[in-house]
């Protein structure tokens, strides 16, 4: 598995992985799957400051993809980001959110990030699982928060400190390509 910088020429790939969770499952709370020209809108706007990441195989099929955003747009927060796995599920339960969260977090700390937050659609054992084992703690709960396929769903939000907060903190700083 490669993990490298995603590029807007993987807009399709990340397309064709997410769709099936926006379309099937309560996972994404978006109700439309966003197409190649969203994605790579997304894949540029998130990597003009934060990282994009995606696993690959050998021929270079894109099989998953992780990322950070801002968690909110007040100064006070800038050193925090919200975190993003998606994994093409042929693939899931075999170490790649894994791998792209080995990657992902110790860069964000890099960054100068303290915080990363994740949101889970709850039920999600496998992604529950998955931001435990990596040392991610649950915080709490939105109930009932989105409605999606006919039912109120609940967002679990787990926290993992990625390095010390030093008093008063250095600015984050941004993104280059791996």
């Amino acid at each position: 598995m490669n993990i490298r910088t995603a590029t807007p020429q993987d807009a399709a790939a990340i397309a064709a992985i997410y769709a099936p969770i926006v379309a099937h499952t309560g996972i994404s709370f978006e109700l439309d799957p966003p197409d190649a020209p969203e994605m790579r809108t997304r894949i540029e706007k998130t990597l003009a400051d934060l990282p994009w990441l995606v696993a690959e195989d050998a021929t270079g099929a894109v099989y998953g993809y992780a990322y950070a955003g801002r968690h909110r747009e007040r100064a006070a927060y800038q050193w925090s980001v919200d975190t993003t796995v998606y994994v093409h599920e042929d693939r899931r339960g075999q170490g790649v959110g894994r791998a792209l969260y080995g990657r992902l977090l110790p860069l964000l700390a890099e960054l100068g990030y303290c915080q990363a937050f994740a949101g889970i659609a709850l039920p999600n054992a496998g992604s529950v699982g998955l931001h435990e084992a990596l040392g991610f703690e649950a915080i709490g709960v939105y109930r009932n928060v989105g409605f999606k396929q006919g039912q109120w769903r609940d967002v679990g939000w787990w926290q993992k400190a990625l390095r010390p907060q030093d008093t008063p903190p250095r600015p984050p700083v941004a993104f280059t390509t791996l």
